[in-house]
């Protein structure tokens, strides 16, 4: 007589995540959904100012090519204390850049649970789940869950606006006069 055989286990499929902190807080997101990690002293050069009414999370923009980055400041987002942010996130698949305190660590988790019901305002677009790491229960990030559809478009609004204002002031700008230089030649030395 032969016996059936066992069903077979499933093996946990296994998803590397990065833990990181905003003011003081932790937080994971999948390592997958980071394209790159950068100190805030390297984006510092390439980052210009915009300013969208109603949307104080997003200061800073960073062009790369033809996509616009838009620089998400962790602690605003999450409504946390202010911080001194040290790394940026340049998220993979959005438009998304995010100001962080530090890494942590990276580690895997085998399993995601779903959001209980009291996440149940913005905050259910903010986050995939939540791990248990070292008997601690960690919120994992969406990464597209930092802007909106409706934010994304009022700051391409905006900076469509910004560039639109400054297109036209370089257009109405009087000529030049003359050099530094024919300026200084009559005065006295």
């Amino acid at each position: 007589m032969r016996l059936p055989t066992p069903p077979k286990q499933q093996s946990l499929r296994a998803e590397q995540i990065i833990l990181f902190r905003i003011s003081g807080q932790l937080f994971a997101v999948s390592s997958a959904s980071v394209q790159e990690v950068r100190s805030v002293d390297t984006l510092a050069g390439a980052a210009r100012e915009i300013e969208a009414a109603g949307l104080r999370k997003v200061r800073h923009i960073v062009q790369r090519g033809e996509h616009s980055l838009y620089v998400v400041n962790g602690a605003l987002h999450f409504g946390l204390p202010p911080s001194h942010a040290a790394l940026v996130f340049v998220l993979r698949r959005t438009r998304t850049a995010l100001l962080i305190d530090g890494i942590e660590k990276m580690t895997s988790i085998t399993r995601l649970q779903a959001l209980p019901q009291a996440f149940c305002n913005e905050e259910r677009n903010w986050y995939r789940g939540l791990a248990a790491i070292d008997q601690t229960v960690i919120p994992v990030v969406k990464p597209e869950g930092f802007l909106s559809p409706d934010e994304l478009y009022q700051l391409d609004s905006s900076l469509n606006q910004n560039e639109s204002a400054a297109s036209d002031s370089e257009h109405n700008a009087s000529p030049a006069i003359g050099s530094p230089s024919e300026f200084s030649a009559g005065l006295p030395q």
